[in-house]
Order: structure tokens, then C-alpha cells, then sequence
């Protein structure tokens, strides 16, 4: 090789790249985000699916209304709305569960009168609560 060629060398730039510092900061901060929307993003869901109960309540309510015209008294359970009576079935075996996969509740007559009623528990199941876990009747 001849110096000429030699002057003609330079140092290479250095590459324009991430440190492995760098990358795991990223990875950290976008983790941080994800954790805070996906959060806030999941209690919209639940919200949604609150609602959604609240709606097949009303159309539980209304197979019960249908039942009680063609047969001539109330079900004794929401499992009867899922049988060949009258004109049925009212209901799928699907419809019984609610949007987070709890059993309805269902009572032969309903309190305060009332000729049935029919119960959301909500995200938990349980009687009470608040925000997705509140329950939610018939008579509503």
C-alpha cells in the first residue's frame, strides 16, 4: 500500500445507534405507559360490559313478560324461558349468563309487590357494590 492511500483514511463516523442503555429506558417508559392506558382502557371495558348487562336485564324482563302471556303464570326459573312451552323458548341458554359470566338472579314473586324480579350482581357477583360491581334490577 502506498502512503498516499494511506493519507486518504479516514476514522470511520461513529455509527448512529442506541446504546443498550438507552433501548432499556425505552423499553421501561413504554411499559410504564402501556400499564397506565391498558388500565384505564380495562375499565372502560368493564363499564361496557356493566352496561351490557344492565340491557339484558331489560330483555330477560321481557321474555319473562312473553312467557307469562303465552303459558299463563311466571317461570318458576329463568331455565324455563330456554324450554318448548307456549311459544318458546323466550330465551338462550347463553341469555342466563350475564357479560361476565354470572347467573342472573331471578325471584318468584319479586319483593315490594312486585311479580318477579330479576338481578344483575354486577362484575363481582355478589350482592352490592359500586361502580361495575353495583347491582341492577328489573323494577329499574
Amino acid at each position: 500500500m502506498n502512503t498516499r492511500n494511506l493519507r486518504n483514511l479516514r476514522p470511520l463516523p461513529r455509527s448512529a445507534g442506541f446504546t443498550l442503555m438507552e433501548m432499556i429506558a425505552v423499553i421501561v417508559l413504554l411499559g410504564i405507559v402501556i400499564t397506565i392506558v391498558g388500565g384505564g382502557m380495562m375499565n372502560t371495558f368493564g363499564g361496557g360490559k356493566w352496561k351490557a348487562g344492565t340491557i339484558q336485564v331489560k330483555k330477560l324482563a321481557g321474555a319473562v313478560e312473553q312467557y307469562q302471556m303465552a303459558v299463563g303464570s311466571y317461570p318458576n326459573s329463568l331455565e324455563d324461558l330456554t324450554k318448548r312451552e307456549g311459544l318458546g323458548p323466550y330465551a338462550k341458554d347463553t341469555d342466563l349468563k350475564d357479560p361476565f359470566g354470572h347467573a342472573f338472579a331471578y325471584k318468584k314473586p319479586g319483593d315490594a309487590g312486585r311479580d318477579f324480579d330479576i338481578v344483575f350482581l354486577g362484575k363481582d357477583g355478589k350482592p352490592g357494590g359500586d361502580s361495575t360491581d353495583k347491582d341492577y334490577g328489573s323494577w329499574e
